[in-house]
């Protein structure tokens, strides 16, 4: 049943991505902000979001943070982190997910974007089925 889950939509910007980091309104990126903007949507950088998740963890102590290990791990990668500089999630109202609903009418109105500003577009689902899990030895 797909309304028990909840919904992502991400993008990945390639060669945009480092405007849109600094301003997700800037001139090079105007006709994303503009789609987002209609759906009450922001994007964020994926590497900023989980280097932020690291710095919270270190300033509050590791062990309330489960991913700590991974995310570390990953932003210390350097082919990791190229991938996820150039990778945003999107964000409704505040919101990393929402409905099923809102995810499909904001990937359609992204869906233009695609092979101009977007390289790619991805909606995942909150099911852990469906998304990978961090490596055993990287779990607490």
């Amino acid at each position: 049943m797909d309304d028990q889950w909840q919904y992502q939509i991400r993008i990945d910007l390639g060669d945009l991505a480092e405007a849109a980091r600094r301003d997700s309104h800037s001139a090079a990126v105007k006709p994303l902000a503009d789609v987002l903007s209609v759906h009450h949507a922001t994007i964020k950088c994926q590497f900023d979001a989980f280097s932020g998740y690291v710095a919270e963890a270190e300033l509050n102590g590791t062990d309330s943070y489960p991913l700590y290990e991974w995310t570390n791990a990953t932003i210390a990668d350097p082919e990791k982190r190229l991938k996820y500089l150039r990778s945003f999630t999107v964000y409704v109202e505040g919101n990393q997910v929402y409905s099923k609903e809102t995810a499909d009418i904001l990937e359609a109105a992204l869906l233009p974007l695609v092979g101009q500003l977007i390289v790619r577009l991805s909606k995942y689902d909150s099911n852990p089925a469906n998304n990978p899990q961090p490596p055993a030895g990287l779990r607490k």
